[in-house]
Parts: structure tokens; C-alpha cells; sequence
């Protein structure tokens, strides 16, 4: 066997190494080319940002240059209520009403307090978003707005343009003098999971807080927040979001907004990685008609509804668990006079599959007032298609900004037992209206009535829903106790209340 020289096989193994080199550097540049062509469902995906760039920066140095000068902190100052001075509790249990009923009767004692959170400029002219509970409660003369740059807006530079708190979103307007930095909003119904999500806000205290991560996943909904909102189609995201970061914005990696951070779910009052942003489609909705209108006009049908499982659908001999079963109709209602039926299974609104209950009521929502709308669904094992004409949400608790709930006397807002916001506090009513807002300092806060308490008679009338609690309210006399029957869990309880 004749032997190849060292020096030969030392020249072979240097090209050999060199041209793998070279290899891999071709085979490693055309990977993404590769890899796109895999993915048939991904035609149109670019990975326009890289994770550094030449220069060696973060995309997201720019990310927080082009938002963060948008981006402002929100305090509003509020008057508070509270029993015993100092002494603030939750009890949860057999004891909860022993204790509300031990301390009802200690003197109230009013006192400030102040909330913190975000919002972001959406025009130059001074348009600022946030959410509802940020202000909540507070007048405009209360509201202060600090940018970035250290310049301050309060007293009659600020305005409360109009507030929803179905979405919990407010429409706020600043007075200045200079044309102010903006944010544009993304589409949100384009986001998809997995992509980079970047939250930019004041947590606290600690302005202009960037931080970084991904959208989670999309449409979550029925998420059991202590004050709503109840129209729910959450981005979820991984993005720390702390108390503070309320009102401020998600953006994508080009700086747009696709959605306003607004809760977190988490065992310890911090973040967990678990966080919720309003869409940026469902609050550019509600904000175009906060501007034109200063409340919120929404679309009502008349049904009440309930999602498809397993065993309801085996029970009713459907073909699938797609759409949304009508499982009763409102009495003079579109839904009535277009001829839905208790056992209806919708399957398609306007033209668009429907998915779910949230995202079906969302539709209905934003669907105009007068408009005529094709339904089809599914009666009998058969397919059919009925007109239905739209009207207008009769329970309207979207408020313009400059009113007061002038005609509430006893400071309470109420909804029907039945009403999807109404399942976060797992009632064991059927009946009645459950309280989802007391009012500080109103006859029904001084008598001890709360918010998840189910009212159910008034001066001996059984309250069924909304509109027999309006019409029994109208009636009573002011300065007059009267007898509510409420119930508190499993408890039952009378309380008396004088209306102011």
C-alpha cells in the first residue's frame, strides 16, 4: 500500500476544512429561504427585523425611542369611603357578613386617595387613551397628565372626552400649545402568536418602563376581573405588566399599537407573565365614537346565549360544537320580531362564522344601529337564513363625559343576573339584578350593600331584571326608608335604604 506524504495529506485537510467553512456559510445563509418554502400556509413572512443589527443595537432601542415620548403617566385623585379609619379588609367566608355586619354601623370617614396609571397620545392635537378605571371616579379637575419630558397638564388643560366601561377605555384630551408625538394604531386581528410584543408604561412610579414579550395567545375571554370589562376578547401576552402599566400601550416590533395593556392574573399581586391588553381593533371602535358622539352607541339583538358542550350538543342532536346556542329571547326585541327561537344554534352573523359567545357579542356590538344583518342558523337539523334589524343597546352604560348618573339616586349600577358580566361572581341568585358598582357615600353604600350582592325585591316587589329595578326605583320617595332583600352568596339578607 503505497503512503501518502504528511505534507500532502496536511494540504488535503486544510482545503477540506476550508470548503466545509465555506459550506456552511452558504447552506446557513439560504436557511430562511429554505425554511419558508416549507411552510406553505407562511407565503407572505419576512423577517424584516433582525435581532441585532449592524451596528450591534436591540430593535428595541428604537422601539423605545419611537413610543416612550407618547406615552404618559395618569394620576387621578379620588374621595373615598371607608368604614373604620385605617383599617381596610377582604374577608372571604363563613365570617364575611359577621364582620360587614359587626362594623356597618362605625362612622364613615372620607379620605383621598389617588390612582396611578398610563395612557398614550393618539393624535398631536392631544387625544390620550386609557383605561376607564384609571379615572374612574374622578372629575377632570382631579386628573393629572405628566409626558416624558417632564411637562404637566391638569386643571382646564385636561378633559374627560367620554369613558366605556364595557371595555373599560377612556377618551381623555390635553390643551397644548405644541404639536404632541403620537402613536398609530396596528391590526390587531393580524397579530398572531408568537410575535413580538413590547409594553411601554409607569409601573410603579417608575416612568417610561419598557418591557419585552411575546403575544400569548389571542380572544381570551371570561377572564374574572374584579370590575369587568365584560365585552372580553383579550391579547394575552408575557410582557411584564405591573400595577401602573394600566392604559398604556402594547406595540408591535414597528412601534404600532396593537393593544392597551389593562390586567394581569396572578396568586401574588405581581407579574407572572400573564397579562391582558384590549385589541387594538375592538378600542379604535370604541374610541372613533367617543370622539364623534362622547359615548358609545352599541348594537343589541335580544337573546340571551350559551356556548355549545359536549353534552348539549349530543342532547340537541347537533353536528358539531360550532356556533352559539339561543337559549332564550327577549320579548319585543329584533331577535323576536325576526323570528329567532329558543333551540336556535347561530352559525353565521353578518356574513362571518361565529366562533364564540365574546367575540359573537362583540359583533352584535359594533354592528350600526338600523342596520339590516343576514343570521344563519341551524333549527331543526336544517340551515336557514333570517334578517334581523338591529337596535340600539337599551341598558346603555357608556356615559359622555361630562354627565353624572343624574337620575341614580341610590348610586348603584345593576345588571341583569343573566348578563355575561354577571358570571364572574358565581352567583347562587336566578333572579334578580347583581350590583357591579356602588357609589361612594350614596344611600346604598351607607346601608351596606356591595358590590356581587344580588338585588332581589324592593318594598315587597320581586325585581326580575333591569327594567322592573328602574321602574321600582323611579318610584320611591326621597327621604323614605325603604326594604331591599338582597342576596350575599348563599345568604339572604334585608336592608333598609333611604333614597337621597
Amino acid at each position: 500500500m503505497k503512503k501518502v506524504p504528511i505534507l500532502t495529506v496536511g494540504i488535503i485537510a486544510g482545503a477540506a476544512a476550508v470548503f466545509a467553512f465555506l459550506f456552511g456559510i452558504i447552506i446557513t445563509s439560504t436557511l430562511p429561504v429554505i425554511a419558508n418554502r416549507g411552510e406553505a400556509s407562511n407565503e407572505n413572512y419576512e423577517l424584516t427585523v433582525p435581532l441585532v443589527n449592524d451596528a450591534g443595537e436591540s430593535p428595541f432601542t428604537k422601539i423605545a425611542d419611537i413610543v416612550s415620548p407618547s406615552v404618559v403617566n395618569i394620576s387621578a385623585k379620588k374621595t373615598i369611603t371607608s368604614d373604620v379609619p385605617g383599617f381596610q379588609w377582604y374577608f372571604e367566608g363563613p365570617f364575611d357578613d359577621f364582620f360587614k355586619d359587626f362594623f356597618k354601623d362605625y362612622p364613615k370617614q372620607q379620605r383621598k386617595t389617588q390612582t396611578l396609571g398610563s395612557g398614550f397620545i393618539l393624535s398631536e392635537d392631544g387625544y390620550i387613551v386609557t383605561n376607564y378605571h384609571v379615572v374612574k371616579g374622578a372629575s377632570a379637575a382631579d386628573i393629572e397628565v405628566k409626558l416624558i419630558n417632564k411637562k404637566e397638564f391638569k386643571g382646564n388643560n385636561v378633559k374627560i372626552i367620554g369613558t366605556d366601561r364595557r371595555t373599560d377605555i377612556a377618551l381623555l384630551k390635553i390643551e397644548s400649545d405644541e404639536k404632541l408625538p403620537y402613536l398609530k394604531f396596528g391590526d390587531s386581528d393580524g397579530v398572531r402568536v408568537g410575535d413580538w410584543a413590547i409594553a411601554v408604561g409607569n409601573p410603579f412610579h417608575l416612568e417610561g418602563t419598557l418591557t419585552v414579550g411575546v403575544i400569548s395567545a389571542k380572544g381570551r375571554t371570561n377572564i374574572p376581573l374584579p370590575e369587568g370589562p365584560d365585552f372580553q376578547s383579550f391579547l394575552q401576552t408575557d410582557a411584564a405588566i405591573n400595577p401602573g402599566n394600566s392604559g398604556g400601550p402594547l406595540v408591535n416590533i414597528r412601534g404600532e399599537v396593537v393593544g392597551i395593556n389593562t390586567a394581569i392574573t396572578t396568586p401574588t399581586g405581581g407579574n407572572v407573565g400573564i397579562g391582558f391588553a384590549i385589541p387594538a381593533n375592538l378600542a379604535r371602535h370604541v374610541i372613533d365614537e367617543l370622539i364623534a358622539e362622547g359615548k358609545v352607541t352599541r348594537g343589541y339583538l335580544g337573546v340571551y346565549l350559551q356556548e355549545i358542550t359536549d353534552d348539549l350538543k349530543e342532547a340537541l342532536d347537533l353536528p358539531s360544537l360550532d356556533g352559539i346556542l339561543i337559549s332564550d329571547v327577549v320579548d319585543n326585541t329584533p331577535a323576536s320580531r325576526a323570528g329567532l327561537k329558543s333551540g336556535d344554534v347561530v352559525i353565521e352573523f353578518n356574513g362571518k362564522k361565529v366562533v364564540d359567545l365574546q367575540s359573537f357579542r362583540i359583533e352584535v356590538a359594533e354592528t350600526d344601529v338600523g342596520e339590516t344583518v343576514n343570521m344563519k342558523i341551524l333549527r331543526d337539523g336544517k340551515v336557514r337564513t333570517i334578517k334581523v334589524r338591529i337596535d340600539e343597546y337599551p341598558e346603555q352604560l357608556s356615559e359622555a363625559g361630562t354627565e353624572n348618573e343624574k337620575n341614580n339616586q341610590l348610586g348603584l349600577t345593576v345588571i341583569n343576573v343573566t348578563d355575561t358580566q354577571a358570571q364572574r361572581f358565581n352567583l347562587e341568585a336566578t333572579t334578580g339584578v347583581v350590583v357591579i358598582e356602588v357609589k361612594p357615600d350614596s344611600p346604598t353604600s351607607d346601608a351596606g350593600i356591595a358590590v356581587g350582592d344580588v338585588i332581589l325585591s324592593i318594598d315587597k316587589k320581586n325585581i326580575t331584571d333591569v327594567k322592573v329595578y328602574q321602574a321600582t326605583v323611579a318610584k320611591l320617595k326621597k327621604g323614605k326608608p325603604v326594604i331591599f332583600q338582597i342576596q350575599r352568596k348563599e345568604r339572604k339578607l334585608y336592608v333598609a335604604v333611604t333614597p337621597g
